[in-house]
């Protein structure tokens, strides 16, 4: 009898253990935002951590992407479209090329990188939003001007900029 006593009492509490995990799950509570793994992202200039506000990942893609470091925007048509216009939009072509081929600054296409980090999505993300030693400065937003924290790319459009990068790529995905 007193098994079935312990074992009633082992199930209530593994039960209120599971629904105050659930309950965690849904509510987005910062317990929850804290037991997220997210990727750690290093600067291009000299490997130092990037800290970058998690709030900043504020689509689907964006959050994928903080998890993973795999872009779900890659072969996305519709991505694409978008990240040409803000490849366009902030000048990236004036150095980078129309297709980013290169020009002024180095191609973007690959196969072969100035950073052989930006042959992965994670790599490229870094570079663009924090900016290189070689002369780009960083395009993330809050970054760009650090007077307007509301200038620069945001993390949605920065990986909708890499999508349309390895669109027109020599067969790289980054999400290899």
């Amino acid at each position: 009898m007193n098994k079935y006593l312990l074992l009633t009492v082992l199930l209530a509490t593994l039960g209120a253990c599971d629904k105050s995990g659930s309950d965690a799950s849904s509510g987005g509570s910062a317990p929850e935002a804290a037991a997220v793994k997210a990727i750690e992202f290093v600067a291009t200039q000299d490997g130092a951590p990037i800290k970058i506000d998690a709030a900043l990942f504020d689509t689907p893609a964006a959050k994928d992407f903080l998890a993973t470091g795999k872009n779900p925007y890659i072969g996305n048509d519709e991505a694409i479209v978008k990240g040409k216009k803000v490849f366009q939009m902030y000048s990236c072509v004036a150095c980078h090329g129309g297709h980013a081929e290169g020009a002024v600054a180095t191609g973007l296409i690959g196969p072969n990188f100035k950073y052989a980090k930006n042959a992965t999505n994670k790599g490229m993300f870094e570079t663009i939003w924090h900016g290189t030693n070689g002369g780009m400065g960083a395009k993330g937003i809050g970054l760009m001007d650090p007077t307007d924290p509301k200038n620069g790319v945001t993390v949605d459009e920065t990986l909708k900029v890499i999508a349309w990068i390895r669109s027109v790529s020599t067969g790289i995905t980054g999400n290899e």
